[in-house]
Parts: structure tokens; sequence; C-alpha cells
């Protein structure tokens, strides 16, 4: 792709996330943490977009940890965010999206992460619903073998509904199939969802790792995180309805269950200490079901969090 491509794959949001410097031209961006928008994903149906709104909508409400970047001190991380290292964090703006032309959307958005990955950053993706992780982590076939670990309600393991094989209901397949995933860690899976036996079946064929809900609460994160393997690359992929509704009830069907905001914390900051975050993607955030404004803080504060603790794994050194 030429520069004049690439410097066109996203457009510019009026602030950065928690008030991070924007830079949208890719071909010369220099930074540690890059955000991404990518607004949409592959619909089953016209009119499916009540997520495509959620990067502007968290970037709004991230003005709330809008001084993170200064000296303001975190009680969650014991420290300022950067711990006074030279840390670079930019906001890429998003994906530019065309409502009538999907395919070429996220083609856009494999390009844009693809970019990031090539400028040495770690993105962290703002979705967009649950077909956001199928062209984000097809950017990492030159930069693998990479470990995905799902946060979410749902299997996610269809091989197609109405025709379509990239949509919400399918990434986690998609990603089995992606030679550079070594292996996929499931996590928080609860309720009865839309998976049919023989989907939890091919999963379990796949060699992915299924962990429910219930399972990380009676073993503690402790457990959850030594049957995933140390020092390893990891890209993270969180439904927010993997999360219990009192944290995120901005999701489109909220349902009892799911990790607890301090079992999702625990979770990114041990993979940040027991390996490198390479990636992570927030999805299906619907901002009209929000409360308060809670689950856009929820995501933020997890977003920073998760960056200071690779900082002080010494990512970036």
């Amino acid at each position: 792709m030429n520069l004049r491509a690439m410097h066109e794959l996203t457009t510019a949001p009026e602030r950065g996330f928690i008030n991070a410097p924007v830079h949208t031209d890719l071909a010369t961006l220099d930074a540690h943490v890059a955000i991404l928008g990518v607004p949409v994903g592959m619909p089953y149906t016209i009119g499916q977009a009540r997520s495509a709104v959620a990067p502007a909508y968290i970037r709004e409400k991230s003005m709330r940890f809008g001084s993170a970047l200064g000296g303001r001190w975190s009680f969650d991380l014991g420290g300022e965010l950067l711990d006074g290292r030279d840390v670079r964090v930019v906001d890429c703006g998003d994906v530019r999206c065309d409502p009538l032309d999907y395919p070429g959307t996220v083609a856009r958005a494999t390009e844009a992460v693809r970019a990031i990955l090539s400028a040495g950053a770690v993105p962290i993706v703002l979705g967009g619903d649950d077909a956001i992780p199928i062209p984000v982590v097809r950017a990492y076939e030159q930069f693998g073998p990479i470990t995905v670990v799902q946060i979410d309600e749902h299997l996610d393991f269809k091989d197609e509904v109405r025709g379509q094989r990239e949509g919400y209901s399918s990434p986690m397949r998609r990603i089995a199939e992606m030679p550079w995933v070594e292996r996929s860690y499931q996590v928080a899976l609860h309720g009865q969802g839309s998976a049919l036996t023989g989907d939890r079946d091919d999963a379990l064929a796949a060699g992915n790792v299924l962990i429910t809900e219930r399972e990380v609460h009676e073993r503690g994160v402790g457990w959850l995180l030594e049957q995933i393997p140390a020092g390893r690359d990891y890209f993270v992929t969180i439904d927010l309805d993997g999360f219990d509704a009192a944290v995120f009830p901005c999701v489109s069907h909220p349902e009892p269950g799911g990790l607890t905001f301090h079992e999702g914390d625990d979770l990114l900051r041990g993979l940040a200490e027991r390996g490198r975050v390479v990636g992570v993607d927030f999805v299906e955030m619907v901002p009209e079901h929000d409360l308060h404004g809670l689950g856009a803080h929820s995501a933020g504060r997890l977003i920073v969090n998760l960056i200071g603790a690779m900082v002080r794994a010494g990512q970036f050194d």
C-alpha cells in the first residue's frame, strides 16, 4: 500500500482518547500505543449499527481520565500512568467507513492495524460489533505467532449466518483458521447463547480452551492465568457482555453473570506481566444502553490500567 493510501485509512476525531495526541497519518506513526476506532463490522441485516458510535462515545467519556498522561496519581497502579517513562500514546482516529461497502471497510481496518504493527506500536481497537476481531487479527499474519484470549459470554464459533461467514457470531471460528494464531482461550462463557452443541464440539476440536465465568469466580484469576502459557504474545478480544451487567450495562442483550471489573482488570494486567500484550479490542458497546456513562468509564479504566501494566512490565523499554 502506498503512503497516500495509508494516510487515507483513518479519519480524525475531535479529541483523542484520554486527550492523547491525534495522529492519523499512519505512514509517519511514531508511538508505543495507538488507539484505533473501527465503528462497524460485517452485519447480517441493514440497520445493525448500534455499536457504530461506540468509539466516539468512549473517547468522549474518556475525558474523565483526561489528565492520565500527565501527573495524575492512580491508586490502581500505585503511581502515575506512564511511571515517568518516555512512552508515547496516540489516537489514530477511526477507520474510514462506508456503510455501503462493508468489505472495503473491514479491509481498511486490517490495513490500519497492519500499519500500526509495522510502526512497532500496540493497537488498542475500539469497536464496532464482534465481527471486528476478524479483520484485526488478520493483520497479525506477519507479526505472529500470537495467543488469543477472548472475554465473551458467547462462543462465537458459528461457521455462517445467513450466508455471512465473517459476522459477529463467527470471529472465533475464523480466528481459529488463521495459522499465526497458536491457540485461543475463550473466557467468561455463561448462559445459553446462540451456539449449538456442534459449535461447541467444533471449538474444542480446533483446540480452543473454554473457560466459564463460574470457573473464574470459584478458582480465581490466578488459576485462570495458569491455564494460559506464559511468555507469549497475547491478543485480547473483549466482547463487553462477557462482564457482569453491573460493570457494562451497555450491551445489546444484558444478561446476569459475567466477570467482575477486578477479574477483568487482573486478567489484563496478569497477561502483561506474564508475556506481551500485542493488541486488544473492545467490541459490542451500545451507548444508548449505557447508564450514567458507567460502561464507557469502565472501558476507559481497563484501557488505562492495561497501558500502565504494560509500562511497568517493561514492554516499551
